[in-house]
């Protein structure tokens, strides 16, 4: 092994020369760097290597090259590259090749050495990495198009490129992003040449054996890629993908206008279809004497979404389905929270939006999402009658789904309508009881803003009745609360006795109670304790913070510094696992004063 580094660094010493010749470095800087590299060196030649040693060699020679270039910069030298850099360059290559042959599988390292070869210019060295890196990773096929990529724009190479995407399609033959780069690179291509020939002849050089071919100018490289694509990708979305790329290109109208009519053609079942033909209804042209107002303005787009309307009609006649109906329910929503200074633009997308929803709901098509949108039009506009007909509505197109009833029921109390104690109790019998928190939360809420102490008091007691732990637990520490904003302290304390042995229990439970003591005029130490005392019986096992807080107590003026010693005995007893290490830890930061 030494033989070998030994070699490795007479092998610098030509290149280490010139930096010292040439005053890139200093002879101390060179000896510095020749003790670092006989370092890294021996690490890399012992018997078992790890992975963060070629980094961290291969990120040294890269540090190197940099401050080499820096240099270079602040003194003007440029000379000698081939001498100073490219071995260094050289050697970097050769460290990622013996780091990618040893780690095959890491694709973040075969990564690292293209994103070197990138920076430094060593462009005939990518596609050798590329081509070793995809001969063990065939089966990514963004790696793939990595590739193509690289021999398209570092190498100018579009015939590498094609036969890239085309070896990719052998082991992808449906990836839809394969053939979307492959389409555009394509187009790419066909742009490129017709820049070419358009610079010729402004030179008005005879073109001679470099004829451009016509077809391949107008794109037709690109039309057998999507007719090839489509006829294994039958997806409407594909499709549309393909299109939105040809229409960035100024030359592929033709192109466009094909895809357009097989799309028309072969996917109208399919609601983005629909979606896309009725949107481009905004980008047509509109007069130009009547875009100089902003009347006029407002009165040309009413036209355009007008048009597009008509299209989504078409559509929800020809595919009355959810989705169809949540593209043009999308549209005008979309329209609406546009700005517009125009009121009367502004009453007719909201009428029109009013309309589509109630139309989509008549046909029980309508996402349970826009129930929500609904409601908040009606209400902004103060339709309180509307706006509670809609949340009932809701609850019997989604009558298991908890947002959809937590949304009405806000609605109604919000209005003040309906029999709510009834509509509680409807909700909680068609809802998942595991899913059912947040309507139990809402009943509280109501009842105590809305009934009397008494018959908040039952909607309490039938939440601690729950089987699902989440609501028993959170009725608990609730109703805590409530007893002792509206009893006081003797009513807290009465519901804290009742409850204290009606597991299960939270903390937060006796966090509560223990708050509530200490808001006292007089707050009584045997009344903390036996909060304390509790609640270390349900969590004194794991929780450390518990046991803290309570030596915490003892410390303070209501309570027995001598109580403390006894506490830290009973917690190191009672903790387990990672929780000693902790408390131990906390415990000696209070003792310093550090807590």
């Amino acid at each position: 092994m030494a033989e070998i580094v030994q070699q490795r660094i007479e092998e610098r010493i030509p290149e280490l020369e010139q930096l010292e010749r040439v005053g890139l470095f200093t002879k101390k800087e060179v000896r510095s760097i020749i003790k670092r590299v006989t370092s890294l060196e021996y690490k890399l030649h012992r018997l078992i290597v790890n992975k963060e040693d070629f980094i961290t060699y291969v990120q040294y020679e890269i540090n190197v090259l940099e401050l080499i270039k820096k240099r270079r910069a602040h003194i003007a030298y440029q000379f000698k590259r081939e001498e100073i850099e490219f071995p260094v360059i050289h050697r970097i290559n050769s460290v990622f090749r013996r780091a990618t042959n040893k780690w095959k599988d890491d694709v973040q390292l075969w990564l690292s050495h293209v994103a070197f070869c990138k920076k430094w210019a060593t462009k005939n060295q990518i596609s050798k990495v590329f081509s070793a890196m995809l001969a063990i990773h065939p089966d990514k096929p963004a790696l793939w198009i990595m590739a193509a990529k690289s021999e398209l724009e570092d190498r100018s190479s579009s015939e590498s490129a094609r036969h890239l995407f085309l070896r990719a399609l052998r082991f992808h033959p449906n990836n839809k992003k394969v053939y979307q780069e492959y389409f555009r690179m394509e187009l790419l291509h066909c742009e490129k040449l017709r820049k070419q020939k358009e610079e010729l002849e402004k030179a008005e050089i005879d073109l001679g054996e470099y004829e451009f071919s016509a077809e391949i100018l107008s794109g037709k490289l690109a039309e057998v890629v999507y007719r090839d694509a489509t006829g294994k990708i039958k997806e409407a979305e594909f499709v549309i993908s393909l299109l939105n790329i040809a229409a960035i290109f100024d030359f592929t109208q033709e192109l466009q206008d094909l895809v357009l009519q097989e799309l028309q053609a072969n996917y109208t079942g399919d609601s983005l279809t629909w979606d896309f033909m009725a949107r481009r209804e905004l980008e047509a042209p509109g007069a130009g004497e009547e875009l100089q107002t902003a009347k006029g303005r407002a009165s040309d787009i009413s036209r355009r979404e007008e048009r597009c309307c008509q299209v989504y009609e078409e559509g929800v006649k020809s595919l009355n389905s959810e989705p169809m109906w949540t593209c043009y329910v999308a549209f005008c929503l979309e329209r609406l929270k546009r700005k517009t200074n125009v009121q009367e633009l502004k009453d007719k997308r909201q009428e029109r939006l009013l309309g589509v929803l109630q139309r989509a709901h008549d046909s029980s098509q309508l996402k349970e999402d826009y129930y929500k949108n609904w409601l908040q039009i009606l209400l902004s506009s103060g339709d309180g009658e509307a706006a509670a007909s809609v949340a009932m509505a809701a609850t019997q197109r989604y009558s298991q789904s908890v947002s959809a009833w937590s949304l009405s029921l806000q609605t109604l109390m919000q209005l003040g309508s309906g029999d709510m104690s009834e509509l509680f109790q409807d909700a909680l019998t068609h809802v998942n009881p595991k899913e059912s928190l947040p309507l139990w939360q809402l009943q509280v809420q109501w009842s105590a803003a809305n009934q009397s102490p008494e018959e908040t008091e039952a909607v309490f007691k039938r939440g601690l009745l729950s089987a699902v732990t989440a609501v028993s637990t959170e009725m608990k520490e609730s109703y805590l609360d409530w007893s002792y904003s509206t009893g006081g302290y003797k009513k807290a304390r009465k519901t804290f006795t009742s409850l204290q042995e009606n597991r299960p229990l939270t903390k937060a439970f006796f966090t509560t109670m223990i708050h509530i003591e200490k808001e006292q005029e007089t707050p009584k130490m045997n009344k903390l304790r036996d909060c304390y005392e509790r609640a270390l019986q349900e969590f004194g096992t794991s929780d450390d913070d518990l046991w803290l807080q309570y030596i915490q107590e003892e410390l303070g003026p209501l309570g027995q510094p001598e109580n403390c010693g006894k506490i830290h005995w009973r917690a190191m007893k009672f903790l387990e696992g990672e929780s000693v290490e902790r408390f131990t830890t906390k415990y000696t930061l209070l003792q310093t004063g550090h807590l």
